[in-house]
């Protein structure tokens, strides 16, 4: 017998609920939540959209996407019928002030046939431009005024500069209450990246080596083997640095370097990653071209298969200098990691999809072993791979059998896959968290600004300097050379990890 604690009461508006978001990721974790008896004992879930569905037709366009897309696909058993009780569809048009009544109406039938004043969740599934305006209309509705009870939940892209980011902020705090106020990076709710605090933080072994006396460098890649899949109109507007830099990345550096939290509360995390960012060097506009490479991938060939360059793709310029790779040195200066570099790639058509974080530590002091074992001798290093394989590696040197004293490298390695018995995704864990009002995994205002004060140095240099060699990398190959010159300047090479 499962001994879940259940969130309160709650109705979950989903803005864009007729949506590619909604349709393979939003619904399929609510759904799993649902198996696992982690949804309430009452809920609502409502999807708002233009396009025209009946409840019946919503509920089989919601199926179709949980068996193509959800983590269990052939676990309904009678499971999906309960489940779509809960579910609504309303059609209305989010710029159409008039008929936000219909939400206010839904959560007071639902109030008297449960008894009780439920948390109210608005999620925002919608194109970035169409924020505002959603926003500014439920910000009029009385019930939002409740900080305790209702929640918006606005996704990425947060802003597309400093200055977008700012004033969305400036927006959304007018009307509702920092802590109602939960922007989501998918990237915080996966197992592995949540399982850096506790491996730093539970574990003595590893925090007192975990600083510039011990490490090295750190490496972060995320790396996509896929190219822009129908999204050039998007993707042209945004680019690698946008795109993924400024929040998956950066969100995970700060995982990595934040000092150790008094408490697990949500304020006093989110302090601890803004002063990471805040402490993070500022590139200077002269400085760009030593810590940052922008790369844009041409016509080729990845597994097999011949692909168009990225100027050819559709939606896109044929002379666009918008940047497919995007790689950076940033430097933390703070007691921990002053001097560490730290590395950060990502690009479309890569060899490989992978996302990892590599700690290279540095060499022993003194090798007093035999001159057989030098030519095998490595330093240790601890890789977190987040995706597609989820685990923990820590390489050490070895005696190899035999008669001589020669060291071999060895992996000690911790697999979710084996250890782990379906694993939640990530917008399960961030919807649940959502619904109990846990803001610990979602960005505050000022870690937002203060991701964009990072990179927009390198986006206004490269957004004035025109580059002269794009496409300047092939498909299925780790990026432009100039990716490796940037990280070889400290005698360094990127890690790629195998792929299982």
């Amino acid at each position: 017998m499962k001994t879940n604690k259940r969130p309160p009461a709650s109705i979950l508006f989903i803005f864009g609920g007729s949506g590619d978001l909604n349709y393979r990721k939003l619904t399929p974790a609510l759904y799993n939540l649902f198996l696992d008896e982690w949804m309430p004992d009452n809920f609502a879930i409502a999807g708002i959209g233009r396009s025209s569905y009946s409840n019946e037709e919503y509920h089989g366009h919601l199926l179709d996407g949980i068996t193509k897309f959800s983590r269990r696909k052939g676990e309904q058993n009678g499971h999906w019928k309960d489940f779509s009780q809960h579910v609504s569809y309303l059609q209305m048009d989010g710029d159409d002030a008039a008929a936000y009544h219909k939400i206010t109406d839904l959560v007071k039938e639902k109030e008297a046939e449960w008894g009780q004043h439920p948390n109210v969740i608005f999620y925002l599934a919608v194109a970035p431009q169409l924020v505002p305006s959603i926003a500014t209309k439920l910000g009029a509705l009385n019930l939002c005024s409740d900080v305790h009870c209702t929640r918006i939940v606005v996704e990425k892209p947060f802003g597309h500069d400093l200055k977008s980011a700012h004033e969305l902020n400036a927006l959304l705090s007018s009307m509702f209450k920092e802590e109602q106020i939960f922007r989501i990076d998918h990237y915080l709710g996966k197992e592995t990246v949540q399982n850096i605090l506790a491996l730093r933080f539970a574990n003595a072994l590893f925090e007192p080596i975990w600083n510039r006396n011990y490490i090295d460098h750190i490496q972060i890649t995320a790396a996509e083997s896929v190219g822009l899949e129908g999204r050039g109109g998007y993707f042209e507007n945004s680019g690698a640095l946008r795109d993924m830099v400024q929040n998956h990345i950066l969100q995970i550096l700060c995982m990595v370097a934040m000092e150790a939290p008094v408490s697990f509360d949500a304020n006093e995390i989110r302090n601890k990653k803004v002063d990471v960012l805040n402490a993070i060097r500022r590139i200077t506009p002269d400085k760009v071209g030593e810590h940052a490479v922008r790369g844009q991938y041409s016509k080729g060939w990845k597994k097999g298969e011949e692909v168009v360059g990225y100027r050819e793709e559709k939606g896109v310029n044929p002379e666009s200098a918008i940047d497919t790779f995007a790689a950076a040195k940033f430097y933390i200066d703070n007691w921990r990691w002053q001097g560490v570099p730290i590395y950060v790639r990502t690009g479309k058509y890569l060899n490989q999809k992978a996302t990892h974080i590599t700690l290279q530590f540095k060499s022993a002091p003194h090798n007093a072993f035999p001159s057989e074992s030098a030519d095998t001798w490595h330093s240790n290093k601890l890789t977190i791979s987040i995706q597609p394989e989820m685990d923990i590696s820590i390489r050490f040197q070895v005696k190899r059998p035999g008669q001589t004293m020669t060291l071999d490298p060895v992996d000690m390695t911790f697999s979710y896959d084996t250890e782990a018995d379906h694993a939640p995704e990530a917008y399960e864990t961030l919807l649940l968290d959502a619904m109990e009002g846990d803001a610990t995994l979602f960005m505050r205002g000022d870690q937002v600004e203060a991701a964009w004060k990072v990179i927009m140095p390198i986006l206004e240099h490269w957004e004035s300097h025109k580059p002269a060699d794009f496409p300047n990398y092939t498909p299925d190959s780790w990026g432009p050379e100039a990716a490796d010159k940037l990280i070889a300047q400290e005698g360094h090479t990127w890690i790629n990890v195998p792929s299982a």
